[in-house]
């Protein structure tokens, strides 16, 4: 069992942020990730729909053997975890936006979030964001337009800078210290991110720490890959190979694949 892959599926492109963090960590883990880019964003869709795509994509990566599932998209974690756990005798590893670090460590008492419709309208944010960001402001800004025009390749864009520099305004203006990234496709974004907030702003993603506890839940179910040999890494997408391609590596290939 320890040398069946590694599942990821997001709604699109941008898990492969989290895809990252997991290969560079356990390099020695065969890993299948499945874009679900025909239907991204998911921030946009209703708890129903979000779920059931989250199965459609679930069933697949245990059909090719998974022994482990990453949700690699806020979106899917906060509306459909709870139930592919209830439903399927796998562990699932979820995302969702780092708020505490970020509310634990703000010296400004102001934090601002970036993320999805789905993710801040869902109930595990609310939960989140209640526990630990109490007495501190918080400026949550819904990404509209963000992962379309990078689904679409247009992660550089002036298009993308605009929006930007209207959803980081109010952040700026409330002296906010720490900036919450709320969607995978999102660490894309932080060399643009870098150079329209001050210097003294902190951007936070979930990278890192989901390939910890990605590792620390193989390790407690004995599911580690210990084989030497090279892993086997697969890409698919139901949309188009070269917008996923231009983010990886090009040595590794996307395929495409109706799903």
């Amino acid at each position: 069992m320890s040398i069946q892959p590694i599942g990821i599926f997001d709604s699109g492109v941008g898990g492969t942020s989290i895809w990252k963090e997991i290969h560079k960590l356990l390099p020695n883990e065969n890993t299948i990730y499945l874009a679900d880019s025909a239907n991204a964003p998911y921030g946009l869709k209703g708890k129903e729909t979000i779920t059931a795509l989250s199965i459609k994509n679930t069933e697949y990566l245990i059909d090719k053997g998974c022994k482990l599932i990453v949700v690699a998209c806020n979106t899917a974690t906060t509306n459909a975890i709870s139930v592919l756990r209830e439903t399927y005798n796998i562990p699932f590893i979820g995302i969702e936006p780092a708020i505490k670090p970020a509310a634990l460590n703000t010296q400004t008492k102001a934090i601002g979030i970036l993320a999805t419709k789905g993710t801040l309208s869902s109930e595990l944010f609310h939960k989140t964001t209640n526990l630990f960001a109490n007495n501190i402001k918080v400026i949550e800004r819904i990404g509209e337009g963000i992962v379309e025009l990078i689904e679409s390749g247009k992660l550089d864009s002036e298009e993308m800078k605009g929006l930007l520099k209207v959803y980081l305004k109010p952040m700026i203006e409330a002296n906010i210290d720490y900036l919450v990234l709320g969607c995978t496709h999102y660490p894309y974004l932080i060399p643009m991110l870098v150079d329209l907030l001050p210097n003294h702003v902190k951007i936070i993603d979930s990278g890192e720490a989901v390939a910890r506890q990605t590792k620390a839940i193989l390790e407690q179910h004995n599911l580690l890959n210990t084989k030497k040999t090279k892993s086997k890494i697969q890409f698919f997408t139901n949309a188009n190979p070269e917008v996923m391609q231009s983010l990886l590596d090009s040595k590794f290939k996307v395929e495409y694949l109706d799903f």
